[in-house]
């Protein structure tokens, strides 16, 4: 992954969540929520399907209408994989893992599949050292 590839993600419009749920504690809600200040429409993608941070929420990201750009992969790194999988299947753009989230193999079929990858990264952190 390269700063172009970082750049390239932090511009995109549609973020999809996977594992944004309604607890502010979590990390996700935290990076969803600076996201969508951020100007980004955000998606919550979460097996309760609930509304989050006033945005519906959607189950799967088979059932998000329209395009999405990156999904943030939310899962531990047991579970990226699938997510991987899935946002492929979708037809998202780009896959974001953040810190501590490392599937290798899943990053390699992202790629593979045409999609950008960032892995291992903060999009708080990178968004404050380029903007």
């Amino acid at each position: 992954m390269t700063d172009d590839v970082i750049e390239r993600l932090l511009d995109h419009r549609v973020w999809a969540f996977v594992g944004l749920g309604d607890s502010p504690d979590r990390e996700v809600h935290r990076q969803a929520g600076l996201m969508k200040q951020r100007g980004k429409t955000i998606v919550p993608v979460h097996p309760d399907g609930a509304e989050v941070l006033g945005e519906p929420g959607y189950r799967s990201l088979a059932e998000v209408p329209g395009e999405i750009d990156v999904v943030g992969v939310y899962r531990r790194s047991e579970f990226a994989g699938q997510v991987v999988d899935e946002a492929i299947a979708a037809g998202a753009k780009a896959v974001w893992m953040p810190l501590d989230v490392v599937d290798e193999a899943a990053a390699q079929r992202a790629r593979d599949a045409g999609l950008d990858v960032v892995m291992d990264r903060c999009p708080a952190v990178e968004w404050a050292r380029r903007r």
